[in-house]
């Protein structure tokens, strides 16, 4: 599709399939994208509710449109009453018009409370069936390691109120504007034939205007503003979640101008988009404004010959008014409107890969072979291949081993050779390669990351996390925080019950004992660790250790200190481009440490004689 040339340094930068996705208002793409993420909404679980609600606001508007072609009415009686200098006539007109007023005012609020009401139900539903399919399957991590679409929180917070919002605003307008239509068009028909064969001609000439010369660039442009906001915001929140970290390296310099050239591409696009408004809005007002004088022109001739009265021709250029917003509704709402298409398309983009009735496509790892997922009794690999997403680099080649209950295995090897990647598959989070993994139930794994995670909330709900809510009481929990080493930590922050920013109030060495509180409180048959111990000392690294080998628990470590060698079963040595060993952990020494700087696949041995380079992964 050609681009207008006052446009091409807007979207130069834009993905081709993107601008190819780019539609004219209500067209037939559009209506697909709209109809993909509607149409559940009205056949599903809450269809009765939906229907229920637009047959309310529809009768609302039909009373309205009732009231709205009464008083045009009575607007003519009093201007033919004024013009005839007859008072009974005009104040039995004015008492009429109160009495419309009456009925009329109380119908408008609450026709404007009931749509309100209609679009928080919808967007309450819609983000829950969003928010189910996101968080169901892992589809978050998916999304979140993958290139194919931008900023899916902001699509779910925003993208859908503004679907919801917006879509029952203009269902309502066309029904209102087809409703007006037919109302005022019989009005005007009485008055003057000529006049609606006119007014047909303008209504339909402003339309296609409108949407070939102002489509396709507003869409477009609006469409990429919403993206570019949305990377804008992001970039301002990394700096609140990571604003320590800033402080320690004194990186303002580099955020600000890497904020900066975020901000300067929302101002540069939104400059391209106000010119294109501006033309848009020129148009728009002349569109409108012809219409206080046109109806008048055509109808001079009847009024000043005696023909018609002048009562008459108020009826017949309200009329025309109102029948031109009805059959110029696209005009009047075009700036919205396209707003409106560029989120469908965002939010339908969305709804392709998260919800369960779409097939989604996430990235290039399709062509590779999954890695099968069996239930079983112990955690064994079999055979097991592993690739990055979206990669054919092989991190792992053919990994076969089995763990019984009690086991504990060490994973070690250079930076970079897989050793997270290897946790990440027995997770389920990576499932590019080939082999199979036999795993017990879900709940029977814990994992504990070198960084733990820590929500908003009390200091029990971070022991319990991620259960909502436990069996233990909190004599339990306050002996469990001492076993971790964390005696006084309840006393300090102001009990169980306290809620902190947590990220900020503990140290890293808290916030890692803190984590294992939450392995004895789950009490799990298998605890996955990716140097979950980094940061405490010695001492308590070692009694941490002790305490999960005592519960009889299965350990999947990576660690790179000697110290912890002695707390498991076997070794896994992985060597690089594939290769790996399998050791017992009994004789194993930890003869030095390579530098990672200078640490390549030259510097490995090979040999099961040979030294145990333990490295940080």
């Amino acid at each position: 599709m050609p681009t207008p040339a006052s446009t091409n340094a807007a979207t130069n930068d834009i993905p081709a399939a993107t601008k190819n996705r780019r539609r004219a208002p209500l067209s037939l793409a559009a209506w697909k994208q709209f109809v993909s993420v509607a149409k559940p909404y009205w056949l599903e679980e809450e269809k009765k509710k939906a229907w229920f609600l637009l047959s309310l606001l529809i009768v609302l508007m039909l009373v309205e449109t009732k009231f709205a072609v009464m008083l045009n009415n009575e607007a003519g009686e009093m201007t033919s009453a004024l013009a005839g200098k007859d008072g009974g006539r005009f104040w039995g007109s004015v008492r009429a018009c109160l009495t419309i007023l009456a009925f009329a005012i109380p119908i408008y609020a609450f026709y404007y409370y009931m749509r309100d009401l209609f679009a928080n139900h919808w967007r309450r539903w819609l983000t829950s069936r969003f928010l189910d399919s996101y968080l169901k399957g892992r589809k978050y991590y998916e999304l979140g390691s993958s290139s194919e679409i931008d900023n899916p929180d902001q699509r779910i917070s925003e993208d859908i109120n503004t679907f919801t919002g917006r879509s029952i605003h203009f269902l309502l307008i066309f029904l209102g504007s087809i409703m007006q239509l037919v109302a005022f068009s019989a009005v005007l028909w009485s008055i003057s034939h000529l006049l609606v064969g006119v007014l047909a001609v303008y209504a339909l000439a402003g339309t296609a205007i409108a949407l070939y010369v102002f489509g396709n660039p507003l869409i477009r442009l609006n469409f990429w503003q919403l993206r570019l906001e949305a990377d804008f915001r992001f970039s301002l929140m990394r700096v609140r979640e990571n604003a320590e970290s800033i402080a320690f390296y004194r990186g303002e310099e580099q955020e600000r101008a890497h904020i900066d050239s975020k901000f300067d591409k929302v101002i540069q696009n939104f400059a391209r988009l106000i010119k294109k408004q501006r033309n848009l809005n020129l148009f728009q007002r002349t569109f409108s404004q012809l219409t206080l004088v046109l109806p008048f022109v055509i109808l001079a001739q009847g009024v000043l010959s005696g023909e018609l009265e002048v009562g008459r021709a108020i009826q017949a250029a309200g009329a025309f008014t109102a029948v031109l917003a009805a059959v110029g509704v696209i005009v009047d709402n075009f700036e919205s409107l396209s707003r409106f298409v560029a989120g469908i398309d965002r939010l339908q983009g969305l709804s392709r890969l998260v919800l369960p009735d779409a097939e989604p496509k996430l990235d290039a790892d399709i062509k590779h072979p999954r890695i099968q997922r069996h239930p079983g009794e112990r955690l064994a690999l079999d055979a097991l291949t592993l690739h990055p997403p979206r990669s054919e680099r092989v991190l792992i080649k053919e990994l076969s081993l089995a763990l019984r209950p009690g086991d504990a295995l060490l994973i070690t090897g250079d930076s970079g050779c897989g050793k997270s990647s290897l946790l990440r598959a027995i997770a389920g989070l990576w499932h590019t390669g080939s082999g199979a993994i036999h795993h017990p139930p879900a709940e029977d794994f814990f994992f504990l990351p070198q960084q733990p995670y820590l929500q908003h909330g009390t200091l029990r709900s971070q022991l319990i996390y991620p259960s909502a809510q436990s069996d233990l009481g909190d004599e339990e929990l306050l002996d469990i925080l001492e076993q971790v080493h964390l005696p006084h930590l309840a006393e300090r922050v102001g009990g169980l019950g306290a809620e902190q920013d947590w990220e900020k109030l503990l140290s890293v060495g808290e916030q890692q004992r803190l984590a294992f509180g939450r392995v004895l409180v789950h009490a799990p048959r298998i605890v996955i660790l990716d140097e979950a111990t980094s940061a405490l000392d010695s001492s308590n690294e070692a009694s941490l250790y002790a305490r999960l080998r005592e519960s009889g628990t299965t350990l999947i470590s990576i660690a790179h200190r000697p110290a912890v060698l002695r707390h498991h079963t076997h070794v896994l040595r992985l060597l690089g481009e594939g290769a790996w060993e399998l050791h017992e952990a009994s004789g194993y020494q930890f003869d030095g440490q390579l530098p990672e700087s200078r640490a390549s696949a030259a510097d490995v041995p090979t040999t099961r004689e040979a030294r145990v380079v333990a490295v940080a992964g």
